[in-house]
């Protein structure tokens, strides 16, 4: 499987767990951030950022559009990823990321 296949996967997972996720669940605490949420808000915007760097992009704020929006804003983030880049090494980087994420919101 590609680096971008595995990505895509991945946060595709990632995200639909989210998506199932309780309010008292999102809004939990995680060692480093406030909440789930803001753990995967926070990747998702590391994701963007760096698709708008790959392609040439200035950098954006990354909007918060709640808590019950992480996971489609995660897919997205990760998607457009996949998409900006075939480099291997940022794909394996941002998979590493997503797992990492993963195994903090257990």
């Amino acid at each position: 499987m590609s680096e971008a296949l595995a990505l895509t996967a991945a946060v595709d997972r990632l995200a639909d767990r989210f998506r199932s996720m309780p309010q008292s669940r999102l809004r939990g605490a995680v060692p480093g951030h406030a909440s789930r949420a803001a753990a995967a808000l926070a990747l998702a915007a590391r994701l963007a950022a760096t698709a708008l760097e790959l392609e040439g992009e200035p950098p954006r704020a990354f909007p918060a559009a709640g808590d019950f929006a992480v996971g489609d804003q995660l897919a997205v983030a990760g998607h457009d990823l996949a998409a900006a880049t075939g480099d291997e090494a940022v794909l394996a980087a941002a998979l590493a990321e997503v797992a990492a994420l993963a195994e903090l919101v257990a």
